[in-house]
């Protein structure tokens, strides 16, 4: 299968910026292409929604509550997804988790669909 590894989580106050990057790993075999990856968020006592989205075409979507401040970003070359998110609010406090589907060639030459999540890393932004 495929590994999501996310990194970039942390504090800030109001205002400030956090970068969020995830990289798409393969336990065995090689990536062959990846259709889909995306950045959701689950704050305490919510469900878990989508925040950004970059698609195989180069599309991209969001919610409505960070258009104009985060933007997703992909390097196909590292199979990384990126989120920069700015002009943070104590509201985009919450567990942000990375998404990626797509294909990969297993080690005995098949290939295999892959949906795969990161375990996720916390966003805090104090007042």
């Amino acid at each position: 299968q495929v590994q999501l590894v996310e990194s970039g989580g942390g504090l800030v106050q109001a205002g400030g910026s956090l970068r969020l990057s995830c990289a798409a790993s393969p336990e065995s075999g090689s990536i062959s292409r990846i259709d889909a990856m995306a950045w959701y968020r689950q704050a305490p006592g919510k469900q878990r929604e989508l925040v950004a989205g970059i698609y195989s075409g180069g599309s991209t979507n969001y919610a409505d509550s960070v258009k104009g401040r985060f933007t997703i970003s992909r390097d196909n070359a590292k199979n990384t997804v990126i989120l920069q998110m700015n002009s943070l609010k104590p509201e985009d406090t919450a567990d942000y988790s990375c998404h990626a589907q797509g294909l990969y060639r297993r080690r005995d030459g098949n290939y295999s669909p892959f949906n795969s999540w990161g375990r996720g890393t916390q966003v805090t932004v104090s007042s």
